[in-house]
């Protein structure tokens, strides 16, 4: 196999910091909180009322075809929109390209949650013929992937990963990993999700996964810090397009970064617990390290899988520290975006990888915002609350699901 290089030419974003891209960037830069109290739904009942929802996105501008889009659900609106933006931006789709060399990898952790909840109440109180005969392929977590192919007539590997958290950042790196051996030239990859539902909000609630932190919902999400008591459930999608280097160049792309390097593993011991001492993420990130060629002091910045849970914050500090060295406390920068953003699941990676390249592009870090008392036991230097200036060339993503999913996404300044 031959060592094909991959780059970053589009990325697309729907998120609670905003409708695109660019506007969820200049929210994550400005340390902007997108956690308000729920509009969607009503939470009376509700121990949590707080999440970060997408506001006012037009779903239909998206799709050439107004009856797809009624045919499909919120969290494939998202995917689908945030797909295109990334394709737009590529110029992908512009002149011509060998559609049959074309992936598409987009994913989600949940699928289609709204669609079944609705379905599944008309089934109990009504009948069986009330349920949408468009029900299963509304809700399967693949359908986004295989609509966006049919819709610009990519022929190249199609699928649809569910690793819970880690979905949008597996999606990108398996496909880096296709671009490499050979199989496509360029994929279109990230991931989406649409939960903050009432059996997502109960369902999480429920296992004291979620901050309870109602009265003040822009400083619910609080990674790092001695107060957080749970994540903030968000919704959104986060897309990018990735390109072997050759065929980026030869069609004049704008290249945003390299994707160089790719990580993934298994924590091997715990439903929804991240193992106490780290030690499965640290595998991850060293395997990215390791494709990347690049040691530990070569990386500026790490966006933090960072959720704001108790647990999970302490045993990604230890993973980071394991993996890095003395590096993690000597030089590397640390942030969550989470803490604006609230998690948005399978679609986490998709945009976090966001604030990586913005990063290495723009020379700035976004902060972890409501760090106001840093737990002792998250010992890093984790940009808190302002936004920092410094030049990036290296920075790392990490998302980890329930079930002991890892990935991690290394991305550098192209040269």
């Amino acid at each position: 196999m031959e060592n094909r290089r991959v780059v970053v030419t589009g990325v697309g974003a729907v998120s609670p910091l905003g409708n695109d891209a660019a506007s969820t960037w200049e929210g994550m830069k400005s340390g902007r909180s997108g956690i308000g109290l729920i509009q969607s739904m009503d939470t009376s009942d509700y121990s949590v009322k707080i999440a970060g929802e997408v506001k006012d996105f037009d779903h239909t501008a998206y799709f050439s075809n107004p009856k797809d889009a009624r045919r499909m659900d919120r969290y494939a609106h998202l995917c689908i929109g945030a797909a295109q933006m990334a394709l737009t931006e590529s110029g992908l789709n512009e002149g011509e390209i060998d559609r049959d060399r074309i992936g598409v990898m987009l994913g989600s952790g949940i699928g289609g949650l709204g669609t079944l909840e609705q379905n599944h109440t008309a089934l109990l109180t009504k009948n069986p013929s009330r349920v949408s005969p468009f029900t299963i392929p509304m809700m399967i977590s693949n359908i986004a992937s295989g609509v966006f192919s049919m819709e610009h007539g990519f022929g190249g590997p199609n699928m649809a990963i569910v690793t819970a958290c880690a979905t949008a950042n597996h999606s990108i790196g398996e496909a880096w990993r296709m671009i490499k051996f050979g199989d496509a030239d360029a994929f279109i990859a990230g991931g989406a999700e649409a939960a903050i539902l009432p059996m997502g909000l109960s369902g999480f609630g429920n296992m004291r996964a979620l901050s309870t932190r109602n009265d003040d919902p822009e400083r619910a999400s609080r990674p790092f810090d001695t107060g957080r008591d749970g994540f903030v459930m968000g919704e959104g999608a986060g897309v990018v397009v990735v390109e072997e280097l050759e065929h980026a160049k030869k069609r004049g792309a704008n290249i945003l970064a390299e994707l160089t390097g790719y990580g993934l593993s298994a924590d091997a011991y715990h439903l929804t617990s991240p193992h106490p001492e780290g030690t499965g993420a640290a595998r991850c990130m060293d395997m990215a390290l390791k494709h990347a060629g690049l040691n530990a002091e070569d990386v500026q910045y790490v966006n933090a899988h960072g959720t704001s849970t108790p647990m999970g914050d302490i045993c990604e500090s230890k993973a980071i520290k394991k993996s890095f060295g003395a590096w993690a406390n000597d030089g590397l920068v640390v942030s969550s975006t989470k803490s604006m953003t609230g998690h948005l699941l399978g679609a986490a990676g998709g945009v976090e990888i966001l604030a990586c390249l913005m990063a290495i592009r723009d020379g700035i870090i976004p902060p972890t915002i409501n760090l106001e008392d840093q737990d002792p036991e998250c010992d890093l230097d984790y940009c808190a609350n302002t936004a920092r200036e410094m030049e990036v060339t290296a920075a790392l993503s990490n998302s980890f699901g329930f079930g002991g999913h890892n990935a991690s996404l290394l991305v550098q300044k192209f040269a």
